[in-house]
């Protein structure tokens, strides 16, 4: 048997768009870095008589966070490294300044706050255009915040009616109201959040036309206090009424009204159209998506919606790469038609293949897979898909060989807006080579799973957390067994700081095989750890339970599993930051996880970077076995798209 060691890769992915550029103006970039190109070439803005400036900026008083808002709202602080556009453009920076400052002030509960901002000692406010300037100017921005104001009056006239507690906006608007409240800090934000939380609650009662009226706020500055009065019109109750769709040619706009499920007669609910943005986003064939109310509510107690989408081209091609200093080349593309019979329906095939080029390989040491899929959206209603592939590959690991087919059909469902499940049956037929030989299986199994989904981004998480269960009983024919397999796998994410430059991520997965003995059980479905979404710094599926039979000793997977990785992850700027990490993980030969074998705790740590793109931040770690065993390279390289979960 010739199984090859997985070694430290290299994986990139290249996009490149220039189409309408002239022939003077070529500029390329990989991820964001110039790699050749002028500024000029991308219609770079030339500032016209620059000016330098220096500035200095000071606070009196106010609260240990105020420095930073103030800050975050002057124009001259945040472009201090840039020239202004002469005097009129430095003097118009200054003056739009005091604005942008009082509202930072306002924003932070400080109604009585003074600001100076001294332009060659000189008050911005009072300088014309004729002020002449030395070659660098120095600005100097004082100011004090005077007292903190707290709420006196805070009404809501017309308020909404209570809603219940598993309605999508409560936990937003409970926070949000209980601060706009008598005694609390009086911070302008306050005031218009507690207005569009009232209105956002009146829609969610159903009346789609609620508007603020009316707003009434007087700072009394004898007693530091603040007094805010809102007004509310809450309008009309209504209920959905047509729905048209605009915009489409390649699509049935039937379909796409089918889709988006907006029930004429139903009462009227901004939830419901969130979900119809987002049910005809997944369908994946319109570039954009817009749905619109009517300007007014019929007679009859309805409101017309109209969906406006642009269409997306119906094919796509995809490729990729990956170099690695031990298992050589590796290639992979993908060719997809989203729209194929005019309902969105998707078909893809993809290919991929690795070890291509490896010293002394033969076509049987090549890890391979091409596989066709076809989905169908809506076939029981709009949250229910059809989906079935076929899949054949071949992989040569650490641990075993294996060549096999794969056939799938089944039903996938979002329940709610981050809850999403999936039900398919599958046949399986495969021949693997391992410890135990040469030996043959056939499998025919269902497979379910389902998901929560709470991040704020799937490619860049700050805060959230994700859910997923998996079960996967199935029959193998050649050996006549009963098995089943499951995991449970969760992620929370946590930020720090009013930039959220600093997050906590953390992940950890249970599984458990239960089954016949080892040697009748196919090494796919058994478990094992290590990899780049396991324990980094191993190679994929090495880590297992070391068996020794006749004098020989090999790796054979568990039945029971755990993972566990934690990250620290800072964003020291707008393109990079940086990563540390520590991976874990454990296998043991009981399903109670304390049986005769086990892999016992081997961990990894390591270090990254990110260099933060518009497709995502480009992933690149190196990783060190803490536990390395003879096998083990001493470091291992992982490249890719997105944090590593």
């Amino acid at each position: 048997m010739n199984c090859k060691r997985q070694g430290a890769s290299f994986a990139a992915a290249l996009v490149a768009s220039m189409l309408g550029m002239p022939p003077t103006a070529v500029a390329f970039e990989l991820f964001g870095i110039r790699l050749w190109g002028s500024e000029e070439a991308d219609g770079g803005i030339e500032i016209i008589d620059p000016l330098p400036f220096a500035v200095e900026l000071s606070v009196e008083g106010g609260s240990d966070g105020l420095e930073s808002a103030l800050k975050n709202a002057s124009s001259l602080w945040s472009n201090r490294d840039t020239p202004a556009s002469g005097r009129g453009g430095l003097i118009a920076q200054a003056r739009g300044d005091y604005r942008r400052i009082l509202a930072a002030l306002y924003g932070e509960a400080f109604y009585g706050g003074e600001i100076s901002i001294l332009l060659d000692g000189r008050e911005a406010a009072e300088l014309s255009l004729e002020a002449d300037f030395p070659s660098t100017v120095p600005v100097r921005i004082r100011v004090s915040s005077g007292p903190r104001f707290r709420f006196g009056v805070a009404d809501v006239v017309n308020p909404p009616p209570a809603l219940p507690e598993d309605e999508g906006v409560a936990a937003v608007a409970d926070p949000v109201m209980d601060a706009f409240r008598p005694g609390e800090r009086a911070n302008a934000r306050v005031v218009t959040a507690a207005s569009e939380i009232s209105v956002l609650r009146w829609r969610e009662a159903g009346h789609p036309k609620a508007v603020e009226t009316e707003r009434d706020v007087v700072a009394d500055h004898t007693v530091n206090r603040l007094d805010a009065r809102i007004v509310l019109d809450p309008g009309r109750a209504a209920r959905f009424g047509e729905t048209r769709v605009e915009g489409t040619r390649r699509v049935d706009p039937g379909f796409v009204a089918f889709m988006a499920d907006i029930p004429p007669g139903r009462k009227f609910d901004p939830d419901r159209i969130a979900m119809a943005e987002q049910r005809l986003s997944r369908l994946g064939v319109f570039r954009s998506i817009r749905i619109t109310e009517a300007e007014a509510i019929a007679p009859d107690g309805t409101l017309d919606m109209t969906v406006r989408v642009e269409d997306r081209a119906p094919r796509t091609i995809g490729f990729g790469g990956t170099i690695s200093t031990l298992d050589g080349l590796g290639v992979e593309a993908y060719w997809q038609h989203r729209n194929l019979f005019g309902r969105a329906e998707r078909l893809r095939f993809d290919v991929s293949a690795s070890g291509l080029g490896v010293s002394g390989s033969s076509s049987g040491d090549v890890d391979y897979s091409a596989g066709v899929s076809f989905l169908k959206p809506g076939v029981i209603g709009p949250p229910v898909d059809f989906i079935a592939s076929l899949t054949a590959r071949q992989l040569d690991l650490d641990t075993y060989r294996e060549r096999s087919i794969t056939a799938t059909a089944g039903l996938q469902r979002t329940f709610a807006r981050n809850l999403n499940g999936e039900i398919s049956a599958f046949v399986t037929r495969a021949r693997f080579e391992d410890f135990f030989g040469t030996r043959d299986f056939m499998m025919y199994g269902l497979s379910g799973s389902v998901d929560v989904d709470r991040r704020d981004d799937t490619l860049e998480p700050t805060r959230g957390y994700f859910l997923q269960a998996e079960i996967r009983p199935f029959y193998e024919a050649e050996f006549g067994n009963f098995a089943t397999g499951g995991s449970l796998e969760g992620r929370t994410y946590r930020a720090f700081g009013e930039t959220r430059a600093l997050v906590l991520a953390a992940r950890g997965k249970v599984g458990v095989f239960a089954g016949p003995d080892e040697s009748e059980s196919p090494p796919d479905q058994l478990l094992f750890a290590g990899g780049a979404g396991s324990v980094r710094g191993y190679a994929f599926r090495s880590i297992g339970i070391e068996t020794t039979e006749d004098g020989e000793t090999g790796t054979v997977g568990g039945r029971s599993l755990i993972e566990a990785s934690g990250e620290v992850r800072y964003r020291i700027n707008d393109r990079f930051g940086a990563v540390g990490f520590l991976d874990a993980g454990f296998v043991s030969s009981s399903t109670t996880f304390g049986g005769d074998a086990d892999s016992g705790v081997l961990a990894g740590a390591g270090l990254g970077v990110r260099y933060y793109t518009g497709l995502g931040p480009l992933r690149v770690d190196v990783a060190a076995p803490l536990d390395k065993r003879d096998d083990d390279s001493a470091v291992a390289l992982y490249i890719g798209i997105g944090q590593s979960f």
